[in-house]
């Protein structure tokens, strides 16, 4: 991951902060996502809304389409407005991440009194995610 890319989740993330400080938690997802599609343009952070990812198999076209709810540049962004995120959501995510191949991933979830959000760095070569934090995410950070 370069900086500029962790630089740009911070951003996505201070987005997503403004829009849950202003709505708060309790509403449907699809107003969190219509009030951050305006963050976005108001922070002029690049971005594709609901854009399709299409599956291949052997080089074939697969009919099943996956449609995140961003692509900001090489970033995914899953929103969520529930009481807690669960496996099933990393996992909408972490496919997501594999079949667009993606390397980073966020986790928003508006539903929660306080913003939760989860970072995530996928490792093609082992199929692994990474869970970044404040704490660890220079570790995976290249020279630009």
């Amino acid at each position: 991951m370069k900086s500029k890319e962790w630089m740009l989740i911070y951003n996505i993330v201070g987005a997503a902060m403004e829009v849950h400080n202003v709505l708060g938690r309790g509403l449907a997802e699809a107003i969190y996502q219509e009030a951050l599609k305006h963050e976005f343009l108001m922070r002029h952070i690049h971005f594709l809304k609901e854009e399709p990812i299409h599956a291949y198999y052997k080089g074939i076209l697969l009919d099943k389409v996956y449609i995140p709810d961003f692509i900001c540049d090489n970033i995914i962004v899953e929103l969520k407005a529930t009481e807690e995120i669960s496996s099933d959501h990393r996992a909408q995510l972490f496919n997501y991440l594999r079949i667009a191949k993606k390397k980073l991933g966020i986790l928003v979830n508006f539903g929660e009194r306080n913003l939760h959000t989860e970072r995530y760095l996928y490792s093609y070569e082992e199929d692994n995610f990474i869970l970044l934090t404040t704490e660890n995410y220079k570790y995976y950070i290249d020279e630009d």
